[in-house]
């Protein structure tokens, strides 16, 4: 049984409070690791393009307030 089958298996004995601080555990984790993507992206300037872009739009008067 590899390492997912067994975590898989051990999570279907949590009880319903333990679930849900697993699965809040599990949300932190994940954005935590989208920031720091985001992140790097920024600081690489992969993200550079996509920003001027919308900057460009928004001055050609193409956006709209949320």
């Amino acid at each position: 049984m590899g390492k997912v089958e067994e975590i898989e298996r051990q999570i279907q004995t949590l009880s319903a409070a333990e679930f849900s601080e697993l699965r809040e555990w599990l949300l932190n984790r994940d954005w935590r690791q989208w920031d720091a993507q985001i992140e790097s992206d920024l600081s690489a300037g992969k993200l550079d393009d996509l920003a001027s872009k919308a900057l460009a739009e928004h001055k050609g008067g193409k956006s709209r307030p949320i």
